[in-house]
């Protein structure tokens, strides 16, 4: 994980790309995994942790209809999620992480089905991992790494 978050700082200064989260389930890992090397702010602009519904909707735009349709943990909320988030920063790339850490879930949405989303000047993607049930502790390192890949990707 060190060795890839030092790529991603890397890559985005030298190609003058800035940075945002926006965590649910990782409760603030993605923005302490690029936050804690000397210099990040230069590329790191910040990170959200909206665990609550509330949060998720006024902090990042997110609409209740598509809560309400959806649930917290889903694509189209990892969507509305990443695209908040970078509109509120003007970040050049935004990642966002919504999942179930465990324990628990439901058949509908089992423990460790985490989905994630990324914005950036060429639009949206989403998509959905099923970790499985690893543990809370390992499902959210997981994610955590799968989301800052997903930067590193989207950076080139």
């Amino acid at each position: 994980m060190r060795r890839l978050k030092h790529r991603i700082l890397e890559r985005a200064r030298a190609r003058g790309l800035q940075l945002a989260s926006a965590e649910s389930c990782t409760g603030g890992m993605i923005a302490a995994a690029l936050s804690d090397t000397a210099g990040s702010s230069a590329v790191f602009l910040g990170g959200f942790v909206t665990y609550s519904n509330s949060l998720k909707r006024d902090l990042l735009a997110v609409s209740d209809t598509v809560l309400a349709r959806h649930g917290a943990v889903s694509e189209p909320v990892a969507r509305a999620m990443a695209e908040g988030a970078r509109a509120a920063t003007g970040a050049d790339i935004a990642v966002s992480v919504t999942g179930i850490a465990g324990p628990g879930g439901s058949e509908h949405k089992p423990e460790g089905r985490v989905c994630f989303g990324l914005a950036d000047a060429s639009g949206t993607r989403t998509e959905t991992v099923d970790f499985g049930p690893l543990g809370r502790d390992r499902v959210r390192r997981a994610a955590r790494d799968h989301a800052l890949t997903l930067l590193l990707q989207a950076i080139g």
